[in-house]
């Protein structure tokens, strides 16, 4: 009877195992555009960093990615669980905050980077500045990630909802697990193609693939960058505009033929969401500008109260 009941148990577990299986694999794949994005922002963040420092700074980032998950998932279950209605607000705060950091960088590049020829004052601290540059770059690719995991962890939440608490839990763990070492082994993958092409060189060893990895490497991560921040408006604008849904879902009508394929509809609506968090952003940008003005204008009033006082 006892080992009856043990095999029993054992082949209980093993058909959940197995589903636990199919649902991780189709939540995924509900999240793998998501997870393209998350890719391009990540390898975006880490540019600039010195080439010692790419693999401390991108094991950094997927330490605080992991630490985000390990905070994510508990509240997503149960804020789905006990306080659904409260999902989409929060993801639409981030879908904001992902435009606003976007738009940050469209400004950056716009207006306030240097042009050629302009000179640069050596710093007179050069390690402190490099440390505090690679401070702010793990910050801020640890709050992106925060954001994207959060809509990660959303959409694959969702293709379980129906499934018991323990189903969602464990496979919302396992997808949260392994998308992000995918995404930061990859991550790191592509920060040290450089350093791969050129030991092939050095070593005499496929030398014309090494000539072709040297060339690909900043070719990339150009490429990444623009991607990484067209995919903070595609992703902010996303949730944004799928929060609106009964409003932006129909938009498209507005412009197409009932006769469109549902390729093109699809297009319309991702460029719909690329224009809308373009917008957002530097609606965000303003709104923080507009505050930092009124707070500066606020304390310099009260100091030149504290000196009339005195």
């Amino acid at each position: 009877m006892a080992a009856g009941s043990l095999l029993t148990l054992l082949d209980d577990i093993a058909t959940l195992l197995d589903d636990i299986a199919v649902m991780s694999k189709l939540a995924a794949k509900k999240t793998a555009g998501v997870l393209g994005d998350d890719l391009a922002v990540n390898a975006e963040q880490v540019q600039g960093v010195r080439a010692e420092r790419e693999l401390p700074v991108v094991w950094a980032v997927a330490k605080g990615s992991f630490v985000n998950k390990l905070i994510i998932v508990p509240v997503v279950l149960l804020v789905s669980a006990f306080l659904p209605w409260l999902i989409t607000p929060v993801l639409m705060i981030g879908g904001a905050y992902l435009c606003f950091e976007g738009a940050e960088k469209v400004s950056h590049f716009l207006f306030h980077h240097k042009a050629k020829g302009d000179s640069v004052l050596p710093s007179p601290e050069p390690v402190l500045d490099l440390l505090a540059l690679e401070k702010a770059k793990i910050s801020g690719a640890i709050r992106t990630d925060f954001i994207l995991s959060l809509e990660i962890i959303v959409i694959a939440l969702g293709t379980v909802q129906s499934q018991p608490m323990m189903t969602q839990t464990l496979v919302v763990s396992v997808v949260a697990v392994g998308i992000t070492i995918m995404v930061y082994g990859l991550v790191a993958a592509i920060v040290k193609l450089d350093d791969l092409g050129l030991h092939l060189i050095e070593q005499n060893r496929l030398r014309y693939v090494g000539e072709f990895l040297l060339w690909l490497a900043p070719v990339l991560m150009k490429f990444l960058s623009v991607a990484g921040t067209l995919a903070m408006f595609l992703v902010g604008g996303g949730i944004i505009t799928h929060g609106f849904d009964s409003f932006f879902h129909h938009l498209p009508e507005l412009f197409l033929p009932d006769s469109a394929s549902a390729w093109l509809v699809s297009s319309v609506q991702i460029l719909i969401s690329g224009v809308v968090g373009l917008l957002l952003g530097f609606v965000v940008i303003g709104l923080v500008k507009l505050v930092q003005l009124v707070r500066h204008r606020v304390m310099d009033k009260k100091a030149d109260y504290s000196f009339d006082g005195e």
